[in-house]
């Protein structure tokens, strides 16, 4: 019995893993980040001070990676009485802004991106969640899976669902990401099909 519990608790080899599906734990994310660039910058370990200060954590995590949030932002205001429509963008609809913390107004949102450009293998399927630090002040973290194949820098989306101001805070984290590993490569993929998001660079806007 013993035995069999050593042999359970052992972890797996990076080779056993190449064909086992389902969510990738920290050491297969090291492998892919460090021998495949999967995340750059990538930062191996979760980071909680910078010069003796607290900040909001990132870096690799058991099951994830915390990204973190660039200096980049797009803040969404109705100065102009502008129509947010996906189909037909408007300069008009936002004010841009590169600082270290950036305040949402109220019940409204900005748009930044990861610092981390990622680079998705074929056979994984990455979901994003925001940290518990920004949720728990009323900060909401919208991103879509990136999908197998798929390259870039992500663009973020923050709500601020409260009555009040709120902060957020550049270089420091802002999400994080699950890698979902399939039983094997899809037949298509992003990069495949020519997504009108490969190899997005910066904050990016809607795209039709």
């Amino acid at each position: 019995m013993s035995g069999q519990k050593a042999l359970k608790d052992m972890p797996m080899s990076e080779q056993d893993l190449k064909h086992v599906p389902g969510i990738m734990p920290d050491h297969w994310i090291r492998e892919q980040a460090q021998n495949h660039g999967m995340i750059e910058p990538f930062a191996e370990k979760q980071n909680r001070e910078k010069n003796g200060q607290k900040i909001i954590s990132y870096g690799l995590s058991s099951y994830g990676y915390d990204a973190k949030c660039a200096d980049e932002f797009m803040i969404f205001t109705n100065v102009d009485n502008a129509i947010v429509d996906p189909k037909a963008f408007s300069q008009q609809s936002f004010v841009e802004r590169k600082t270290d913390i950036c305040v949402i107004p109220p019940n409204s949102f900005v748009l930044t991106r990861t610092v981390e450009y990622f680079r998705i293998p074929k056979d994984v399927l990455v979901v994003c969640l925001g940290k518990s630090t920004y949720a728990r002040c009323g900060l909401i973290v919208n991103v879509t899976p990136l999908e197998p194949g798929w390259e870039g820098h992500v663009t973020l989306e923050i709500s601020n669902t409260t009555p009040l101001p709120a902060r957020v805070y550049a270089n420091e984290g802002i999400a994080q990401f699950l890698f979902f590993k399939g039983s094997t490569p899809c037949e298509v993929s992003y990069s495949d099909r020519g997504g009108k998001y490969m190899g997005q660079q910066g904050v990016t806007l809607p795209r039709t």
